[in-house]
């Protein structure tokens, strides 16, 4: 991993929630990387442990915690165990997230017929589970955490939490509602969290991807037979003046900034896209 400046984490203790996934993990290496003691917390606790272990490997410290966002229980017994490791939580990057098929329509807009139409999932299908769950994971799956989390940084100065939103929270996106709301309400509670904490000395603000190839998206992006860019992937393509897709690497920078007291120590209740313009281009 190559940074693309150095900050100065020695002695602070980063916990990441979906430290078990890809893009978190690399927030992880980084942060490790710059001398954070870090804490992947994931649903998958043999993931998480295997990220940290990589940590470990390149000479960062790091464990990895089995970890429930939606359940109280489970944070406050990942809590107790950070505490018990590295002591109290200086940085929170709520990381959890995602979405599901069936809070999804198949179509862009809603044509004449669609709804009586069984190959076709337009609004009037959208599962309710389905939704409840992408707004639980995504919203409650950040104040839980936050909660549980806080708590530990009360009145020490320095810590800071960073929430995961999105570009589809600036411009929501066709074809994914229960998603696209879900962060528009996490960029929301960014702000309301950044005011609520203000007096306590911890700052919150917020990232906002815009699109990236991970594996998570594969499967929207690349035509599985061709394996060339799908129609949408090109449409998003044509709509990023930039003209590609996002890298891992091209995060790194805002993450570190914001995670530094001293780099962005006036900095908070704001939401950074990082999308390749994408969320300013009009289309025209």
């Amino acid at each position: 991993m190559t940074l693309p400046f150095q900050i100065d984490l020695s002695g602070r203790v980063a916990v990441i929630t979906g430290g078990g996934g890809v893009l978190c993990a690399e927030f992880g290496r980084a942060l490790a990387s710059c001398g954070a003691k870090v804490a992947l917390l994931d649903l998958d606790g043999n993931a998480a442990e295997r990220q940290a272990a990589a940590i470990r490997a390149q000479g960062g410290t790091a464990i990895g915690i089995a970890t429930n966002v939606l359940e109280r229980p489970s944070l406050e017994h990942a809590a107790a165990t950070v505490l018990a490791h590295f002591g109290p939580c200086d940085l929170l990057l709520n990381g959890a997230g995602g979405n599901n098929p069936k809070g999804t329509t198949s179509k862009e807009s809603y044509e004449s017929g669609d709804l009586a139409d069984p190959a076709v999932s337009s609004f009037f299908d959208l599962d309710q589970q389905a939704v409840e769950f992408v707004f639980k994971l995504n919203f409650m799956g950040t104040l839980l955490p936050t909660q549980v989390f806080a708590q530990q940084m009360l009145d020490r100065p320095g810590c800071a939490i960073i929430n995961m939103s999105s570009m589809n929270a600036f411009r929501p996106l066709t074809k994914i509602p229960a998603y696209s709301g879900a962060k528009a309400a996490i960029s929301n509670f960014t702000q309301w969290l950044a005011v609520h904490f203000a007096d306590a000395g911890i700052r919150v603000n917020a990232i906002a991807p815009g699109f990236f190839e991970t594996a998570q998206n594969q499967t929207l992006l690349i035509d599985q037979v061709s394996g060339k860019y799908t129609e949408r992937a090109e449409k998003i393509i044509a709509h990023t003046p930039m003209r590609r897709f996002g890298i891992t690497d091209d995060l790194l920078g805002t993450l570190l900034w914001l995670a530094s007291p001293q780099a962005s120590g006036f900095v908070n209740g704001i939401v950074v896209p990082v999308d390749g313009g994408f969320s300013a281009y009009s289309g025209v």
